[in-house]
């Protein structure tokens, strides 16, 4: 490894690549800004073993290619380690680049099993999968007596992550889902899902939702001016913040399942240090940017661990060493073959006065 990556001047540069314009833009914001809150903590208190760490973000609206340019930028740029991606189809665009040049890539923004299995030595999760977010939500939604489901999904990897999701929690089930529809990603053209699911035979019951914000919120609106009067239940990479802005009103009784701690409210541990720095930074509380600053936590214990000799390898190293990592009433557990660090979720719902409630 060169010289540069090892030790960059006391300096560790993590690289990032998220959505920062077009309409998914909040995701990337809200996860760069939670992760930032950590760092700069951190280097104002002289930097971790005396290393500042530098975190250095690149802009690609939520598509792969451009994710792919900047992935192969950053590595060529030398930086430490890719950090806090957003997306599952940009995620796994630069998982190649990822494997072929041995580079750590952790916490990125997505629930993926992909990204998953099979397991790559250099790829660490923070998060629950979609897995677990889809069997909670089929779970609530068939012990409520709801069986007529239907599924709203964007037309790439991620909504056929979540689709595989939802599919898998109701095979035990002996059920299906009613319908199945599609959006193109960064669109809002919801006009043939509305007539699939809801505006053609019997509306379903509950709505699954695999989307981002803008695209979910679109639907929403469309399908209850078309006299939708069933439940809508969201995935969390949808941005809770962001799906509660675009809707208003509209967001009442909308349910999200969540991977990450209620960041409102009174809080201890890790809510707390989180409330206080966003507080301080001016920022309001969303559940997009906690995750930022829970995965630059997660990093920066592992950093510490690895001690004055920085490498790549040491850094994983260090990450499967912590097989029992209390962030503060976040636990995440790594291990050599194990790189999943939480299960953790559970669901919420918005109101119609931009609050989120358990």
């Amino acid at each position: 490894m060169p010289a540069a990556v090892r030790a960059q001047g006391r300096r560790l540069v993590l690289g990032q690549s998220v959505p920062l314009t077009g309409p998914a833009a909040q995701l990337g914001i809200q996860m760069q800004a939670g992760a930032k809150l950590y760092f700069d903590a951190v280097n104002a208190a002289g930097g971790i073993n005396g290393t500042i760490i530098e975190l250095r973000t690149l802009d690609d609206g939520y598509e792969p290619d451009r994710c792919k340019a900047n992935t192969d930028k950053l590595i060529k740029d030398e930086v430490f380690a890719l950090f806090g991606y957003v997306g599952t189809p940009t995620s796994l665009a630069a998982l190649p680049l990822v494997n072929q040049n041995k580079i750590p890539f952790v916490a990125p923004l997505t629930g993926a099993e992909a990204l998953r299995d099979p397991i790559s030595p250099w790829v660490y999760h923070v998060r629950a999968s979609y897995y677990d977010e889809t069997a909670l939500i089929v779970k609530q939604l068939t012990q409520l007596g709801l069986m007529r489901i239907s599924v709203f999904h964007q037309n790439d990897a991620y909504g056929k992550a979540g689709l595989d999701g939802v599919l898998r929690a109701m095979k035990p089930l002996a059920i299906q889902p009613q319908a199945t529809s599609t959006v193109e990603r960064n669109s809002v053209d919801v006009a043939k899902a509305v007539k699939d699911l809801v505006s053609t035979g019997a509306p379903p019951e509950a709505i699954v939702m695999i989307g981002a914000y803008k695209s979910c919120a679109a639907f929403i609106r469309a399908a209850r001016k078309a006299g939708y009067g069933g439940v809508f239940y969201n995935v969390s990479f949808v941005g809770t913040q962001a799906l509660l802005d675009e809707l208003g009103k509209d967001a009442m009784g909308v349910v999200v399942s969540q991977v990450m701690p209620y960041p409102f409210g009174n809080a201890i541990g890790v809510v707390q240090e989180y409330q206080s720095a966003a507080t301080k930074a001016g920022q309001k509380f969303n559940y997009t940017a906690i995750e930022g600053y829970i995965a630059a936590k997660v990093i920066s214990e592992a950093i510490r661990r690895m001690g004055a000799r920085a490498s790549r390898e040491a850094l994983v190293a260090a990450l499967d060493g912590m097989g029992n990592f209390n962030a503060g009433g976040f636990t995440v557990k790594f291990g050599p073959g194990k790189h999943v660090g939480s299960n953790f979720v559970e669901l919420s719902m918005l109101t119609d006065d931009g609050r989120v409630k358990r």
